[in-house]
């Protein structure tokens, strides 16, 4: 009963929207522009009437905030995006935006962070942008093909290269330069093709949860700030085996999993049945494949006409 009661509890403050602090009734003066007031901050500069004297722990604070996670909006939006993901984006798109932080700037500093631990800043102090990208095209080929297949498919490749190195047409010549311009692209502005992906699945997206119980007048602006805070909550989670050094095996198995809490934050936020919004997800995959690859074929012949020109 006591566990079955602090679920309850549990789950009564998640829905819950984030409780300001009362105005304070003691009378104070700015220390920056003189100005006596009552309440927390100053109505003339914004200066905080709790400014004291110089700490470790002030100090610190300061020295997040030039980061952008001193600011407590930064701890309070981390932790209701893993406790209560779809609740507090309907909060701040219902206008309580001070009490998080802003979705956009969080997005490019998740990215840095998860950069920087990939680069050394884990457990094993070890450069993990540098793993062999063929272990994971093994473990994917594996998934789909016996060992036989694979070994020999690998010996044929190896026979292929060996004797046609000097007969390759001009047509593959382009298309791996084509393949390798797009490889380059992708690395150097992951976080410009994140959110046009973002954008591009908004809008079927959309269509399906534009009249949802909890917000029946959504805006297709609205679900694509929606959508970047989706993502920020599955960068935080995808930073955990990163930091941890996970085999790449392990990594890409938590990752597809990561993917499925998706749809916890567009259930809380859409107000709809699990079943529901798992069905609407679904059908707006189906448009948002089907341009990402016509989009993807367009900008790939593009390139390979350009080039050969």
């Amino acid at each position: 009963m006591e566990v079955k009661d602090r679920y309850r509890r549990f789950g009564e403050w998640k829905q819950q929207p984030h409780q300001v602090a009362p105005l304070s009734e003691e009378e104070h003066e700015c220390a920056t522009c003189g100005t006596r007031f009552e309440g927390n901050y100053c109505p003339r500069c914004g200066q905080s009437a709790k400014i004291g004297r110089y700490s470790f722990k002030k100090a610190l604070l300061l020295f997040l905030d030039v980061w952008g996670v001193g600011n407590r909006g930064m701890f309070r939006s981390i932790r209701d995006l893993i406790l209560r993901p779809g609740y507090m984006i309907r909060d701040y798109l219902r206008g309580m935006q001070m009490a998080y932080f802003p979705p956009f700037k969080m997005f490019f500093l998740l990215i840095a962070l998860s950069l920087v631990v990939d680069s050394g800043l884990n457990i094993q102090g070890i450069n993990r942008s540098k793993l062999n990208e063929a272990e994971e095209h093994e473990i994917v080929a594996g998934w789909f093909n016996s060992e036989e297949e694979q070994t020999e498919k690998q010996a044929k490749e190896a026979s292929t290269q060996n004797t046609d190195k000097t007969d390759r047409t001009e047509g593959q010549k382009t298309g791996d330069l084509v393949s390798g311009k797009l490889d380059k692209i992708f690395k150097q502005h992951t976080s410009a093709f994140i959110l046009a992906s973002l954008l591009l699945f908004s809008l079927p997206l959309y269509l399906m949860f534009r009249h949802s119980p909890a917000i029946p007048d959504l805006r297709l602006s609205e679900c694509f700030v929606a959508m970047v805070y989706i993502t920020n909550m599955y960068i935080i989670y995808g930073i955990v085996p990163s930091f941890l050094c996970f085999s790449v095996k392990a990594e890409m198995i938590y990752g597809m999993l990561a993917m499925l809490l998706a749809l916890i934050p567009i259930k809380q936020l859409s107000g709809y049945s699990y079943p529901s919004t798992i069905w609407r997800v679904m059908v707006a995959f189906i448009p948002f494949i089907i341009l990402f690859l016509l989009l993807f074929v367009a900008i790939g012949v593009s390139m390979a006409i350009y080039y050969r020109v």
